[in-house]
């Protein structure tokens, strides 16, 4: 039987997030945030969005127990969606589970009458990179990204680094 016959993407639920954070730490390359990719900032995160975030999960047919391989945080502020963390499983990919996650999140937006988003992809992440161009996404040559941190403690920090030294 094929794992894909098992997959079910669904809305991401905060009991899912020991398993989101695992996923997290196992992506090379991945940014997160010591606040915000908290297990409370992603609650508030959560409950601000609850319907357009979505896991990849397979379950096992005999004990009902659901493994994520993959997952999208997707928020919108009324008038604009983003996409943050949007990641599946090195063992996963390939096997159109990220475009699957990706559908399920702009559905989840249109429903919410949301007509654009935007995501963010460090240039140094050739592969995420590669699967945007492929789904049609575009980079904004004439736009740029500015940031400013309200909290000092909200540390970001890589997880793995791709090309180690």
């Amino acid at each position: 039987m094929s794992i894909l016959a098992n997959l079910l993407i669904r809305p991401m639920h905060i009991d899912d997030y020991e398993q989101v954070a695992t996923l997290w730490q196992h992506i090379d390359g991945f940014y997160i945030r010591s606040i915000d990719d908290s297990k409370d900032g992603i609650a508030r995160f959560l409950a601000r969005n609850p319907n357009t975030s979505v896991v990849a999960v397979i379950k096992d047919n005999e004990s009902g127990a659901e493994r994520v391989i993959g997952s999208i945080l997707c928020g919108h502020d009324g008038r604009y969606g983003s996409l943050y963390h949007v990641c599946v499983h090195k063992d996963f990919r390939q096997m159109g589970i990220g475009s699957q996650m990706v559908e399920a999140a702009l559905n989840a937006l249109k429903k919410e009458q949301i007509s654009s988003i935007s995501l963010i992809a460090f240039s140094e992440n050739t592969i995420g990179n590669a699967f945007w161009k492929k789904q049609g996404w575009a980079s904004k040559p004439n736009a740029n990204r500015y940031e400013f941190s309200l909290n000092p403690a909200n540390i970001s920090h890589k997880i793995h680094d791709p090309n180690p030294k």
